[in-house]
């Protein structure tokens, strides 16, 4: 397992180098790269045109259509679609039964921050005005898209709308300024590294406040959010800001449950058909969401 582990820590390196290209090519062959560990599960995938943002459905023979999960991807805010991420989506359905509606959200430099807040928030209330209830509704996200789910919550919040069942995220960034020096922790062995979190945030806030709470939702008033779910891999460079989030959030009597799978690096989730024990972090999301959907 640490050889299949550490090939595919040097396999992803080598799909994420955001130096000077053309961001549409790198995002093709990123969306690709992910493709290739699909599990091909049985799904089925249908664009969603009266959505405010581009959106799909991702249904499973598992998929209840009166349950949804609301869903952002990955790409540190700067790549990634539904496309890349179908598998992850469909796996999402196959364990909680619930159907995924996955957003393409606008990434720069045509829309700055914070338009892709604007899109999930939008996202989500058009879901309620589709006639969904809050209590049927998760919102969930992976690394950038967790970030994104926390932030679409605040929003919520600070709107006083009513929030959903709960949110699911997958290694999120929840603090944009990265403050700990991830260099200095030696079991820190992950693919990303401090060089590129900063350009990643730089090409998504433009000069933006890092420390503003739609983009660092670690800033926010955590009080009254729904139930979450947060996942991180011990090997994970965001490892020491999810817990922080966490421990901010618990003081505030908000229930967190906080998984850190052993030996796992960020998003490792998507890698779940290569490695067989990554499926299991798919299968307690689905019992963290199903407990709470049928009490």
């Amino acid at each position: 397992m640490n050889n299949d582990i550490d090939y595919l820590l040097k396999l992803i390196k080598s799909q994420h180098n955001l130096e000077e290209g053309d961001l549409g090519k790198i995002n093709q062959v990123f969306n690709e790269f992910y493709l290739s560990f699909s599990s091909n599960n049985p799904m089925k995938l249908t664009e969603e045109n009266d959505a405010p943002s581009p959106s799909y459905w991702i249904v499973t023979p598992q998929s209840s259509y009166k349950k949804v999960i609301l869903f952002f991807h990955g790409g540190g805010f700067n790549m990634g679609s539904t496309y890349g991420h179908q598998d992850l989506c469909q796996m999402l359905s196959k364990y909680t039964g619930f159907s995924v509606f996955s957003v393409d959200y606008h990434m720069p430099a045509e829309h700055p921050f914070p338009a892709a807040v604007e899109d999930c928030l939008q996202s989500y209330l058009w879901l309620l005005e589709e006639g969904f209830q809050e209590r049927d509704l998760v919102i969930a996200g992976i690394s950038a898209g967790g970030n994104l789910a926390l932030s679409a919550l605040l929003a919520l919040k600070k709107m006083e709308e009513e929030l959903p069942l709960c949110a699911v995220c997958m290694s999120p960034a929840v603090d944009l300024t990265f403050p700990v020096v991830y260099n200095h922790l030696k079991d820190v062995k992950d693919w990303m590294n401090h060089e590129q979190l900063n350009k990643f945030r730089e090409l998504y806030l433009q000069g933006k406040d890092p420390k503003n709470p739609l983009a660092s939702p670690i800033y926010g008033d955590l009080e009254d959010l729904p139930p979450l779910m947060l996942q991180a891999g011990s090997r994970e460079l965001l490892l020491c800001d999810i817990n922080r989030f966490r421990d901010l959030a618990v003081e505030e009597e908000v229930k967190v449950n906080l998984e850190v799978w052993q030996n796992m690096f960020h998003c490792w989730q998507m890698f779940h058909s290569h490695l067989p024990g990554a499926e299991g972090s798919m299968r307690s999301i689905g019992e963290f969401v199903r407990k709470l959907s049928d009490d």
